[in-house]
């Protein structure tokens, strides 16, 4: 319904009132009958689609909305949420915090994304630009927002990762400068698990009888940046792992040797020196990189006053177990389970690297195929 009136200055004025589809009367006023009459026609389209929304609640700030979706996932792990908090504070509330979540448009995201291209690192942009695509699925889901801005928007393209693949020979290397620590990457390149689940292992979580590791909770970062206990990072991270009796005979032989009075079933395999859990930054600049520094996968330089290093990580020991499980030809799915990746493209996309054997042996198999003749001259 639209009704004229006079202002108290004798100004002509149109107000527009409508019920909404919780039964509610709102009301808002124009300057023109014109004006009245095609926001009129354009809400009861909208009422009619059933993506109309209260004025008032697309006027709510995103910096309002942003804040109920951060505190709307208790389940969320710490290190998770203190990184989303980063991310609005310095990167997303400075922008959009004070504009009314109904005014935002794609073209307001799209110049975002340029910009933030042009001074942060392609992943870095793509993670951030995450936490804004879920705000704003959030304010479409709680009817603040009728359609989410976050559609049709280019991203900036992540170059492939062009890590080292560790052979065996790298492995024992690496082992070997790694003293006691050596069963730790082990573990890692023969089990793929992350330094996290590695540090967060208990005694209790191995069983002998069956050859298997449960894989339960892993060390992480609090909101703070401190070393806490804490879940895998998805429910596919709470795995049981076949472990190779080689492999068992050593973990063994460490706990036994560890704790030469009995094994606490509550005990760290990799305890710190007051029994507690390993922190990552302090053990990678303690432990890590100067023994890979001596193994010759990685290069600690001292020369601008701290130690920068460069190397082989960690986290190429699980890069090189998800390759040589795709180059034995264990099954996608399998894994999958064993790298415990919530979704299989995460195993073939980040991980699955071709390696020189493999991709000989492929070649000799198709050219016996189709020429009848291998490398070597055998039919």
């Amino acid at each position: 319904m639209i009704e004229r009136r006079e202002t108290a200055s004798g100004a002509t004025r149109y107000d527009v009132r409508l019920r909404g589809p919780d039964g509610k009367e709102r009301s808002r006023t124009f300057r023109t009958k014109q004006e009245a009459k095609a926001y009129e026609t354009a809400e009861i389209a909208r009422r009619n689609r059933g993506d109309w929304i209260d004025p008032r609640d697309a006027a709510r700030s995103f910096a309002e909305i942003a804040s109920e979706w951060f505190d709307s996932n208790p389940s969320k792990r710490e290190s998770s949420r203190a990184r989303d908090e980063i991310t609005l504070r310095c990167h997303l509330l400075p922008r959009f915090g004070s504009m009314p979540i109904g005014r935002i448009r794609t073209v307001d995201v799209q110049s975002w994304v340029n910009e933030a291209s042009r001074e942060r690192a392609p992943r870095t942009v793509r993670r951030d630009y995450g936490v804004l695509r879920a705000v704003l699925r959030y304010a479409e889901a709680t009817e603040s927002l009728g359609r989410s801005p976050c559609r049709g928007v280019n991203l900036p393209k992540v170059e492939k990762l062009d890590r080292p693949i560790i052979n065996a020979d790298d492995l024992q290397r690496l082992v070997d400068e790694l003293g006691r620590h050596g069963l730790m990457a082990l573990l890692g390149a023969v089990l793929g698990l992350r330094w996290g689940e590695v540090a967060g292992l208990r005694a209790r979580r191995i069983d002998f009888d069956d050859a298997t590791i449960s894989i339960v909770e892993q060390v992480v970062r609090d909101a703070r940046g401190a070393s806490m206990l804490g879940a895998p990072k998805s429910d596919a991270g709470v795995r049981t792992l076949a472990v190779p009796h080689a492999l068992l005979t050593l973990l063994g032989d460490h706990l036994a040797e560890q704790n030469p009075e009995g094994i606490d079933p509550q005990a760290f395999i990799f305890p710190d020196t007051s029994g507690g859990h390993l922190a990552y930054n302090a053990w990678r600049r303690r432990v890590w990189d100067p023994a890979a520094h001596r193994a010759g996968l990685g290069k600690v330089d001292t020369t601008a006053g701290g130690a920068r290093y460069t190397g082989v990580t960690f986290h190429d020991l699980r890069r090189a177990n998800a390759t040589a499980l795709i180059g034995a030809g264990v099954d996608v799915k399998t894994a999958q389970h064993r790298l415990g990746h919530s979704d299989v493209r995460l195993t073939l996309d980040v991980y699955a690297q071709a390696v020189d054997a493999a991709d000989r042996s492929a070649a000799e198999r198709i050219g016996l195929h189709f020429l009848g003749i291998d490398d070597d001259g055998n039919t």
